[in-house]
């Protein structure tokens, strides 16, 4: 039962607080975390890291009208705890509760919805330079960004314009030696030997202090310092890296020392010109077994506990495999038979569950980091040189290399394969990462092969496909357990739809993951009278037009399924082909995702919610062919 979080209903409630009640707080914040955890699934352990941060910036700035970005912010919740939000916190990343991710509807401390990597320098300089042209210069900004971040292209690009504006920003890089894997890169290094040099920031002031004492030379030599500083600088840490970029660089410093934390941010909040503070913090800090294992707490399923509330026992094991399992599975399998297959991904290496692969071939697997549009032109310059690249990647993330994929890839006609996971909704993450456009762009590159499978037995068969096929190919699948239609399924061929069957009445035609849903949507119409048939559409480009354009012709109703936005998706697609063959497409309906983000919510919830469900494919194909009889008898 917490005794003082409950009294906390704004940032400026904290100033009332002892420092021995602060960390009574900070332990009663972690105690919250835990019991959320303890009923359902949410981020974890990159929470349990910045509690005394997120404490130490809100007492020691003011962001009722101060600027404060979370990068990356799946590391909100201790800042959603201190901002009026604890009531609400127990419905964090449920449908109609807590966003898990910053959320500007919910809170005015929340100014952007920050659900992507790196953006948070480049946001916060725009806040400043924007205050400041507006007649706000004492507005204050600061960004923290984690480490796993850090190498995002976009951070350098921010740094280096704000280096050269010489604006007042401060930019708190949260080290914990982690993304949501461990984190790699040569920075990684470099910030591993930062680590090293703690005693640094405490032998400026110790040295200040005693030269200060010496006779006459004292005023000299204290003048001095700053070159002292900046050649121990790059003695212990080998470079100055963010010095070069204009900014001054302080730390590191212990990140779960509040009062320390607390004095340091004094320091540096009024320095003029940017400034990085390097923070050092533990993901998972508080909790032991998050610590020692933070990639399985990053988000980790539901736990059980016995003993004080913050007592892990055991992690609750998942049942079914999912649509990731298969795809991890055959991109194995087909590394371990051709040389020539190699495999990248973009600090998604659990994600994408490719642990295996990256165990057992290390030499055909890369982790390119948090750097999407790298990810994507290696893979262009891994294909020119002869080998059959795999770039698995989550459909939200892949929004990033856009420029790449057209210049690099499509405009080369390179033989990429992409493996777009969380493909869909992605259920409690939201809007930030339901991977729901990429049909839409990926479908209007030239050479591009664009395609879903329906179900588990269309996953190793694409799989094959796409690694044989001589250009850029791209499928897609949902953050959902594996479903399978027994069938005899039909070999996979470019651009061949897979008829399930025929019907009188009608035809569903699923683009990907709702295939399974549709065989169950008719086989209950058909209990109702109605025969519809279904057909797997397989591919949207190119587009099955002999089997699809028969369908529009010759069937009286046709309804085109998809798990994905329909302006520009497949039903899309469907119509511009029926239009150029010059065919009547009243009788043509289209389910999917309407023109707005959708929230966060369980996928079944969310699925139903649109009408994508079993009764809601039932529902739009009674109704239309309701309206097909009242025009037909008009």
């Amino acid at each position: 039962m917490t005794t003082l979080l409950a009294r906390i209903t704004s940032p400026a409630d904290l100033h009332a607080l002892t420092d021995e009640q602060l960390l009574q707080l900070a332990q009663e914040m972690r105690d919250e975390l835990v019991r959320v955890l303890s009923i359902r699934p949410a981020h974890f352990a990159s929470n349990l890291g910045v509690v005394e941060l997120c404490l130490a910036l809100h007492l020691e700035f003011d962001f009722s009208k101060d600027r404060l970005i979370w990068d990356t912010g799946h590391q909100i919740y201790p800042h959603k705890l201190i901002t009026g939000r604890y009531p609400q916190f127990g419905t964090i990343r449920t449908r109609g509760g807590l966003m898990g991710y910053p959320n500007p509807q919910e809170s005015p401390y929340d100014l952007f919805m920050t659900g992507h990597a790196g953006c948070s320098v480049s946001c916060a300089l725009g806040l400043k330079v924007g205050d400041d042209l507006l007649g706000e210069p004492r507005r204050r900004a600061v960004a923290v960004i984690g480490d796993g971040a850090l190498p995002s292209g976009i951070v350098f690009e921010a740094m280096n314009n704000a280096g050269y504006l010489k604006k007042n920003l401060l930019v708190i890089l949260n080290d914990n030696k982690m993304s949501i894997c461990p984190r790699v890169g040569a920075l990684a290094q470099a910030l591993d030997r930062c680590r090293l040099t703690q005693v640094y920031q405490g032998s400026k002031r110790h040295l200040q202090s005693l030269l200060a004492r010496v006779p006459l030379v004292g005023e000299m030599a204290n003048q001095a310092i700053d070159q002292l500083r900046d050649g121990l600088k790059a003695l212990l840490t080998g470079g100055m890296l963010f010095e070069e970029l204009g900014f001054r660089y302080i730390g590191p410093v212990d990140g779960h020392d509040l009062p320390s934390l607390r004095r340091w941010l004094r320091d540096v909040k009024d320095q003029e010109g940017p400034v990085l503070l390097h923070v050092l913090t533990e993901k998972g800090h508080g909790v032991p077994q998050a610590k020692e294992d933070p990639v399985t707490f990053h988000t980790p399923p539901v736990f059980e506990k016995v003993g004080p509330q913050r007592t892990i026992l055991s992690l609750k094991k998942g049942g079914s495999k999912a649509y990731t399992d298969a795809v991890s599975s055959a991109i194995y399998d087909v590394m371990r038979t051709d040389r020539r297959v190699a495999v990248i991904t973009a600090a998604m290496c659990q994600g994408n569950k490719l642990e295996r692969v990256r165990d057992d071939i290390p030499e055909r697997f890369f982790d390119t980091g948090i750097c999407e549009s790298h990810a994507v032109a290696f893979a262009a310059g891994l294909a020119k040189a002869g080998m059959r690249p795999i770039v698995a990647i989550y459909s939200t993330f892949l929004q990033r290399a856009y420029d790449q994929l057209f210049q690099e890839i499509a405009l080369q006609n390179l033989p990429v394969t992409f493996c777009l996971d969380r493909a869909g909704l992605t259920g409690p993450d939201g809007p930030t990462h339901h991977g729901v456009f990429d049909t839409g762009y990926l479908r209007l590159f030239p050479n591009f092969v664009v395609m879903a499978p329906g179900d588990e037995l269309d996953v190793a068969p694409m799989l094959r496909f796409a690694l044989a096929h001589d250009g850029p190919v791209s499928l897609r699948y949902p953050k959902a357990p594996l479903e399978r239609v027994e069938r005899g399924p039909a070999p996979i061929e470019l651009g061949q739809a897979e008829v399930y069957e025929w019907g009188a009445d009608g035809v569903l035609i699923a683009y990907g993951s709702l295939f399974p849903t549709c065989v169950q949507a008719a086989d209950r119409l058909r209990r109702e009278g109605l025969e519809l048939g279904v057909i797997n559409a397989r591919f949207v480009k190119p587009l099955d037009r002999a089997t699809l354009l028969r369908a529009v012709e010759q069937q009286p109703l046709v309804v085109t399924v998809e798990e994905g936005q329909l302006q520009g998706g497949f039903g899309s697609a469907l119509l511009e082909a029926a239009n150029e063959a010059g065919l009547d497409t009243r009788h043509v309906r289209r389910l999917g995702l309407p023109d707005r983000f959708i929230e966060h919510g369980e996928r079944a919830e969310l699925l139903a919610d649109l009408g994508l469900d079993v009764a809601g494919i039932c529902a739009a194909v009674k109704e239309a062919l309701r309206d097909e009889c009242r025009a037909g008898s008009a």
